[in-house]
C-alpha cells in the first residue's frame, strides 16, 4: 500500500500563500508546479494521492487545476481551506492580467513582445510534457499495469487526435472502461 502524504500545511494562511505562489509561476498551465509544489516541496501528497486527486479534479467541471486546488484545501481544513486555497490562485494572477492586459492593449502589435508571447507557449508546452513524464513513474504502481495504460492511451489518442472523437465521449467511455476495469482488478487483488 501506498503511503500517505508525510506534512499538512500549517495554517490557512500557509494554504493561501503556497496556493498564491503556485498560481504566479503557472502562467500557461499551473500542473507543472502543483506537481513539484504539492509532492515535492510540500509533501501534502504524495505521487500517487496526487495523481488520483488530478484524476478526479480533470473529471469535474471546471479547469481542473482549480478543481484540485479546492481538493487539497477541503482536505486539510474543510470549507475554510477551499476558500483559502482559492484565494490564494486567485488574488495576485488577477492583478497580474489586469496590468498585462493594460500592457498588451498598448504594446500588443510590437514584434517583441509577439515574438515574446510564442517563446512563452513553447516554454508551457515543454513544462507540460516534462511533467506527463515525470508523473509516468506512477505506473509501476497502477493497478491495470504498463501495457493496459500504454493501450489505453494510444486508443484515447488516436480517437481524439486523429479520429476526432469527442472528447466527452472519449473521456466518458475510455475513462469508465479503465475505471471498470481497474475496480475489478483491485477487487481481485483483495
Amino acid at each position: 500500500m501506498t503511503p500517505l502524504s508525510t506534512s499538512r500545511p500549517a495554517s490557512l494562511s500557509d494554504l493561501f500563500f503556497s496556493f498564491s505562489r503556485l498560481a504566479t509561476q503557472g502562467f500557461g498551465g499551473v500542473l507543472a508546479y502543483m506537481e513539484r509544489e504539492l509532492v515535492e516541496r510540500k509533501r501534502w501528497l504524495t505521487r500517487e494521492e496526487f495523481l488520483g486527486e488530478w484524476a478526479v479534479a480533470r473529471t469535474m467541471p471546471g479547469p481542473a487545476a482549480l478543481n484540485l486546488t479546492i481538493m487539497v484545501g477541503a482536505r486539510y481544513f474543510g470549507l475554510m481551506g477551499a476558500i483559502a486555497a482559492i484565494a490564494g490562485m486567485f488574488a495576485i494572477p488577477t492583478v497580474l492580467i489586469i496590468i498585462l492586459a493594460i500592457g498588451y492593449a498598448n504594446f500588443g502589435e510590437h514584434p517583441r513582445i509577439i515574438g515574446a508571447l510564442h517563446g512563452m507557449g513553447s516554454v508551457a508546452a515543454a513544462l507540460f510534457i516534462a511533467t506527463g513524464l515525470k508523473l509516468l513513474t506512477a505506473l509501476k504502481t497502477n493497478p491495470l499495469g504498463l501495457i493496459i495504460c500504454a493501450a489505453i492511451c494510444i486508443v484515447t489518442f488516436t480517437g481524439i487526435a486523429l479520429l476526432h472523437w469527442n472528447v466527452i465521449h472519449g473521456m466518458l467511455g475510455l475513462g469508465g472502461l479503465s475505471c471498470v476495469m481497474a475496480y475489478f482488478k483491485l477487487k481481485a487483488k483483495a
